[in-house]
């Protein structure tokens, strides 16, 4: 298998008491002006005690009782309304630091038959394309290549989710009738190039996105208390050296694995493991592991309670670029629970791929048929099982076998 050419290692409010003074002052006012007739209906008015026992007392407790729980239950309520304005607040200023962009649909590619499909197979589906780029700090919105690509597409009735790699090498048309690997078109032109990308050449009709660097991976697992992963004796050391340069980077300390087996990782030990490619499977396998540790993520949040996702919100937004909104956002933390994923799986399909150089344009991953790879992926995605793929996609497919077909053995 041809080898991958290797880019960069990757106050609190309390209520207004009145004194027992003034409430015993008031009562006691109150009583002796009363006192006469109190004497009427009790005939000698005294308890086996000598003391005088007013009829009204018992009640008078009552209701101040009434009062005293009146005033703690609107007590409460205020808190509850603090917190939610503090939320809120919270909310607004947290989303003024993000990286939310608006996408203008307008500039972004969806094949024409897709819109039918969106009624059909694709109905009650919402697509959102994930981008990991191979940035420590910053360079979140182009000018750096997408080193991982994924789909995740969540089934809105049932909260199920299914997560596809784009293999960061696959030959397809960039959106603008250009073809080289598709992780150039994020670089090219950013998230909307690289989601035309996505839709032109798989027939989708993703128009949200989510891109995050390693620091923002990194601090969302740090921020979930880590996750659980598996690791094996062929990944440890290149788990730990992958981590020593992304701890370099951001400038950071870091602690090596050093044994096997499944285990809980911090944020960057994870991190470092979606970078290993230099075991059997090469950049399959690492996309495999991008998708388990993001699964691994998802398993955390879901345990999580509301400060530890609170906190994890605090940590990773000012270190992602999206097109979601804050109310997106804290609707789908909102829902956590409902959601899981239930498959992942990497395209091009194995049964329909190759991998070759191709010309100047280096190793890639070829669909060898993309019009078969586009009908597995939505039978995979929607279950489609009769699914025929655009116009557009037969284009391309054809020119992808016109490109490569003096390459691929």
């Amino acid at each position: 298998m041809t080898k991958y050419n290797e880019d960069a290692y990757e106050e609190e409010r309390r209520p207004v008491k009145k004194s027992s003074g003034s409430s015993s002052k008031s009562s006691g006012t109150k009583s002796a002006g009363s006192k006469s007739s109190g004497a009427k209906s009790s005939g000698s008015g005294k308890s086996s005690s000598g003391k005088k026992k007013p009829s009204g007392k018992k009640n008078s407790r009552k209701e101040q009782e009434k009062k005293k729980r009146r005033r703690i239950i609107l007590f409460i309520v205020e808190i509850i309304i603090l917190l939610i304005m503090v939320v809120v607040l919270y909310g607004v200023m947290t989303a003024e630091k993000t990286g939310k962009v608006e996408l203008d649909e307008e500039d972004i590619i969806i094949n024409d038959t897709v819109k039918q499909a969106e009624e059909t197979t694709m109905k009650g589906y919402r697509n959102i394309a994930l981008f990991g780029v191979d940035s420590t700090t910053g360079a979140l919105t182009k000018n750096t290549r997408s080193d991982s690509i994924m789909i995740a597409s969540i089934n809105q009735d049932t909260g199920e989710c299914k997560l596809v790699s784009v293999y960061r090498d696959t030959y397809l048309n960039l959106s603008n009738d250009s073809y080289n690997k598709c992780n150039s078109a994020y670089a090219k032109g950013g998230p909307e190039m690289a989601i035309s990308m996505l839709n032109m050449n798989l027939d989708m009709n993703i128009t949200d996105f989510v891109t995050v660097g390693f620091a923002g991976l990194t601090d969302t697992i740090d921020a979930l208390g880590g996750v659980y992963i598996d690791v094996d004796d062929a990944e440890i050391s290149h788990l730990n050296n992958y981590q020593l340069c992304i701890a370099e980077d951001l400038k950071r300390s870091y602690t090596p694995v050093t044994s096997t087996g499944y285990q809980l990782l911090d944020g960057l030990q994870a991190t470092g493991y979606c970078r290993i490619r230099y075991t059997a499977g090469d950049d399959f396998k690492r996309a495999e592991r991008q998708r388990e540790v993001l699964t691994a993520v998802a398993d955390q949040a879901k345990k999580a309670s509301a400060t530890q996702l609170v906190n994890t919100a605090n940590s990773v937004f000012e270190e992602v670029y999206t097109s979601l909104d804050l109310s997106e956002i804290v609707e789908l933390l909102g829902d956590i629970s409902k959601y899981y994923i239930s498959d992942t799986a990497g395209f091009p399909a194995e049964e329909h791929r190759a991998v070759a150089t191709i010309g100047s344009k280096g190793s890639c991953v070829v669909p060898t048929n993309l019009e078969e790879n586009v009908i597995w992926l939505h039978e995979f995605l929607f279950e489609a099982e009769t699914y025929t793929p655009s116009t557009m996609v037969q284009e391309c497919s054809e020119q992808i076998e016109a490109d490569t077909a003096n390459y691929v053995k």
